[in-house]
This record gives C-alpha cells, sequence and structure tokens, in this order.
C-alpha cells in the first residue's frame, strides 16, 4: 500500500487524484470492493483464477517516516472461491490448505520502502498453515477520491509469484503426456480499496 493523500474533492462527486501529499493515519480495506486473488496453471495448459471472499486488513501511514508505515491483512481460507465446487472443496482440504486446521493466511509487513511516486514495496511475514516466510510485494497507487457517503479512499493494485510448496502446499498429480496438474508457481493478487479513519476530534 501507497502513503498518498487526495486532494480536495466533494461528496456528490468522486475525483480521483494524483499521488501528490502523504496519508497520515489508519485506513482499513473495504472489503466489499476489494479483491485478493490468485492464479495458477493447471494441467500446464490453461490458467485458473480464483479469489478468496472473506478478509480484513489496515494500514497505518506515517508522512514524517514513511518507512515507519505498516499494513497487514487477514484472509478466512475457507472462503476460497474458484466457480468449481469439488475444487473448491479440495483446496480447503488437507491437501491444500487444511481449513478446518487452520482457518486464516496472515501477512503482516516489517518494513516500507518508496520506490517512486506511484510504487512501494511491502516487505513482510506470510503465515499459510504453520509456516512463515518472509515476502515483498510490489503495490501501484491508483488514485484517491471521496466517495459519495464522504468516505476518503485510496485504491492499491499488488502482486507477487510464489512457490506454494515454500508454505507447505505441496499436492500435485503428475500428466501422463509429462508435467503436472497444477503449477508450483502461484501468482497473488490485490485489488485494495482502503477508507481512511475519521479523523480524532
Amino acid at each position: 500500500m501507497g502513503l498518498f493523500n487526495r486532494s480536495t474533492a466533494t461528496a456528490d462527486a468522486p475525483v480521483a487524484t494524483e499521488a501528490t501529499t502523504p496519508l497520515n493515519g489508519v485506513y482499513t480495506i473495504d472489503a466489499a470492493h476489494s479483491r485478493v486473488g490468485f492464479s495458477a496453471r493447471h494441467a500446464m495448459v490453461t490458467t485458473v483464477r480464483g479469489q478468496f471472499n472473506e478478509f480484513e486488513g489496515s494500514a497505518t501511514f506515517d508522512s514524517a517516516n514513511p518507512a515507519g508505515s505498516s499494513a497487514q491483512i487477514v484472509v478466512k481460507t475457507a472462503s476460497i472461491d474458484t466457480h468449481q465446487g469439488d475444487r473448491d472443496a479440495h483446496l480447503r482440504s488437507d491437501d491444500f490448505f487444511a481449513s478446518e486446521t487452520y482457518p486464516e493466511i496472515r501477512f503482516a509487513s516489517t518494513s516500507a520502502v518508496l520506490v517512486d511516486a506511484e510504487t512501494w514495496e511491502l516487505t513482510g511475514d506470510l503465515t499459510i498453515k504453520d509456516v512463515t516466510k518472509p515476502l515483498t510485494i510490489t503495490f501501484e497507487y491508483t488514485g484517491s477520491a471521496t466517495d459519495p457517503f464522504g468516505n476518503q479512499r485510496a485504491g492499491f493494485e499488488g502482486a507477487v509469484t510464489v512457490n506454494r510448496k515454500d508454505w507447505g502446499l505441496g499436492w500435485n498429480a503428475a500428466l501422463e503426456t509429462g508435467g503436472v496438474l497444477v503449477s508450483e508457481k502461484v501468482k497473488l493478487e490485490f485489488d485494495i480499496s482502503a477508507i481512511a479513519a475519521p479523523a480524532q476530534a
């Protein structure tokens, strides 16, 4: 997530703004207008895309010390959705996420680096099942606006490719033609709309 703010906009006419003014304070992810998704190769020839439907997160911004900013997100593994019931059930099983035993995926940042005016790199700890490993995610700031309800919003898009085996998601099946059914590399995708907490009186 980036450290950016909106210019003046009215509640009746939301206006997206460029990254000109640093953010301060706490922003909360609006899950209804955000997406935490993924994509992976299937049978070596097609790409399967999915998402998690339940998640929550927040970020704390400090414009005076951007490196001290932080973000975290918690994802419910049972909410995985690839639009195919049998596949989703398999992904929830012990072959993959073991959702009953490990109901959450967690990411908590440990550092934030401003690459340029619209690009941030968040490094943090990603925990899946009982495995925690460091991960760096690049986020692009996509604009800010005041929505019709007076909420100050900021948008971010991020992506990173991981090897699922690093987090204990090792199930696979060999193909008769060679290769495996599910690629080890998975692309994680984040489309985030975050709302600023009301200013303290």
